[in-house]
């Protein structure tokens, strides 16, 4: 194992069951629109221990007031915690076992609900209602086994519609949903393993066909640590070929932070105490966009020396950036950014008025630092001192936290990792005991595991094993035995799946937007000779966009032609190349045939072009 990728890595998934709501009878999916709206404001609580959790504590100091949207048939009395949880459901229970069974792990024989506590919105009662179902289990990966810590079965969270100012607006059509959480042990040690054990354990969840399918409906936690670093939590990973690309960059981050305590500790730098100075006066003239809008807003210039941080925070090269660090955890605090002495002058803010900030500061020495931030005072104030105690935390290397992750590939700062004190009873959800009888019947009807399906995927089908493969680690074997009821269309739609999704994706095109029913829909029309299959690439790119079947096939005038109409457009282009054809032979079809397509893909299929063409070249020859 390379050095580089020294590390330990276990990753949390996180699986909407397709059943009813966890604790009511209500249905299960989303909706557009949202009705009414209850206001909510969320305190924390001490766990059964005294304790506050210090993520809860963390959330509740950004004092976010929070509105929730009904939907009709979606939620009720339970979701808006105004009447007690029903008992749990059954169907979803039941699937967690059977997920359990599958991962060989111990069922605890009862199963008591616990609180969470969340106080982010995200659940109008403050907490989520979660339940372990077994332990110490195990997926294969390769020729390794990965250790399974928990199966847990729990609440889904509300849904984020949207952020104004100091309020969150949440709808409850997803509170309630049920989840399977599956925790791995950290037993990974290479990116790319990561993401082979969250394809492995998502093949087997889809396994069991009682999971809900689409964007959204399966989020992945990734835990990553390194020698000397802290273990971090990466929230939320949805694409699973990015998860390389998360893990690779938070190796990287946790070894520049490595490399800035080092430094910091060579200096013999202490803890920044934290002194806030106003200095508005010396940028009232500055004309930095930021400091103008600033002090136009009746803000003020706030500033704190940072002794012995000069050059980690954006230095050798831009690979030292605890200064990116300092400014994500300041934003948590409701600015926009805040400036360092590393990155000036810049941003509009000329050497003079750093200079003139220095002196003012009284900072004389080498490696002295300063920070400062223009908003209105108190956020201002706010915003600095959480960039101040982000300061000082590298002076111990690197801080415990749950990230969030972006689309390049690279996390920012969410909120402290969360400990024990979050968790405690619930005492309106009874036990659910697991009998050896109820077991037993779970391992009497386990469904096909991953192997199987392909393996009869292969001899039902007659696609290829990497074909077969490919479909269920996909997650679109069920669609494609739908389709593949005509064995017709059975290699057809093995090459979509492979050929042109792979391609779609590669160009950045999400193949998720496709509904069953879309493609269900394409496929009758291709049987009924609407187009041929060689149009099928360009109509799916075409519908990627929003456009419907039909349409997209007119717009892109690939309807099908019939025999007669190809036979002429074919004899015309033949006729105009009739000495090309009396040279070559029938050796002419292999160079006839590219314009014949070019005039005639998505129109008419490859073979009975070629028999069309065939029978023009013969009677050229005669």
């Amino acid at each position: 194992m390379s050095e580089e990728y020294e590390m330990m890595c276990g990753i949390e998934i996180h699986q909407q069951l397709d059943t009813k709501k966890l604790f009511c009878s209500c249905d299960s999916h989303l909706c557009e629109d949202g009705q009414g709206a209850v206001y909510r404001r969320l305190r924390p609580t001490t766990s059964e221990m005294g304790e506050v959790d210090r993520a809860a504590l963390a959330q509740f100091q950004r004092h976010m007031g929070y509105r929730y949207q009904c939907c009709e048939g979606t939620s009720c009395l339970v979701e808006l915690d105004e009447e007690p949880p029903h008992d749990v459901n059954a169907d979803a229970m039941q699937i967690a076992l059977t997920f359990s069974e599958m991962l060989e792990a111990n069922v605890i024989d009862e199963i008591h609900f616990m609180r969470k506590i969340v106080v982010d919105g995200s659940n109008t009662s403050g907490f989520q209602r979660t339940a372990l179902i077994a332990t110490d289990g195990k997926v294969k990966v390769g020729d390794r086994d990965i250790s399974i810590l928990s199966v847990c079965l729990e609440e889904d969270a509300a849904r984020k519609v949207e952020t104004k100012g100091d309020e969150i607006l949440y709808r409850l059509d997803r509170l309630g949903i049920p989840l399977i959480e599956v925790a791995t042990g950290p037993d990974m040690r290479t990116p790319e393993e990561v993401m082979e054990v969250a394809y492995r354990l998502g093949t087997l969840l889809r396994a069991t066909r009682r999971v809900k399918r689409g964007i959204g409906t399966i989020r992945q936690d990734l835990n990553i640590s390194i020698p000397g670093g802290a273990r971090i939590e990466l929230k939320g990973v949805g694409d699973l070929k990015m998860i390389p690309d998360y893990v690779r960059n938070e190796v990287n981050r946790q070894k520049m932070l490595i490399r800035v305590k080092t430094i910091l500790n060579d200096r013999g730098t202490v803890a920044v105490p934290f002194e806030p100075i106003d200095v508005t006066e010396i940028f009232k003239t500055c004309e930095s966009k930021v400091i103008k809008g600033a002090l136009d807003d009746k803000g003020k210039v706030i500033a704190v020396r940072l002794p012995g941080f000069a050059g980690v925070m954006n230095g050798d090269n831009k690979t030292l950036r605890l200064g990116s660090e300092m400014a994500q955890r300041a934003r948590t605090k409701g600015v926009k950014g805040i400036f360092h002495s590393d990155e000036l002058p810049n941003y509009g803010i000329e050497q003079s008025y750093v200079d003139d900030l220095r002196s003012f500061l009284g900072m004389t020495g080498e490696n002295d630092a300063f920070v400062i931030c223009a908003a209105r005072e108190k956020k201002a104030t706010d915003a600095l001192e959480a960039a101040v105690i982000r300061a000082n935390e590298a002076l111990e290397g690197v801080p415990e936290e749950t990230r969030d992750p972006l689309p390049d590939g690279t996390t920012k700062y969410s909120r402290p990792l969360p400990g024990a004190a979050r968790m405690y009873p619930e005492t309106d959800v009874p036990p659910t005991t697991i009998t050896d009888e109820r077991l037993q019947q779970v391992r009497d009807n386990m469904p096909e595991f991953p192997e199987q399906i392909e393996k009869r995927l292969v001899d039902q089908y007659g696609i290829n094993q990497q074909q077969a493969r490919q479909i269920v680690r996909q997650s679109n074997d069920e669609l494609f035995e739908r389709i593949a009821q005509d064995r017709a269309m059975a290699p057809i739609a093995a090459t979509m799946f492979l050929n042109a999704y792979s391609e779609m994706e590669h160009d950045g095109i999400d193949t998720h937007v496709f509904t069953d029913d879309d493609i269900l829909g394409l496929f009758v029309m291709l049987k009924d000779g609407r187009f041929a299959k060689e149009a099928l690439p360009s109509i799916l790119r075409e519908m990627a966009t929003g456009t419907a079947a039909e349409d997209a096939i007119k717009k892109l005038g690939v309807e099908a032609v019939d025999a007669g109409e190809a036979a002429a457009i074919i004899e015309k282009i033949v006729n105009e190349r009739a000495d090309f054809v009396r040279e070559k032979g029938m050796g002419a079809i292999g160079g006839l045939m590219g314009p014949v397509m070019g005039a005639l893909r998505g129109k008419i299929d490859g073979k009975q072009a070629n028999q069309l063409l065939t029978e023009a070249i013969k009677k050229i020859l005669g």
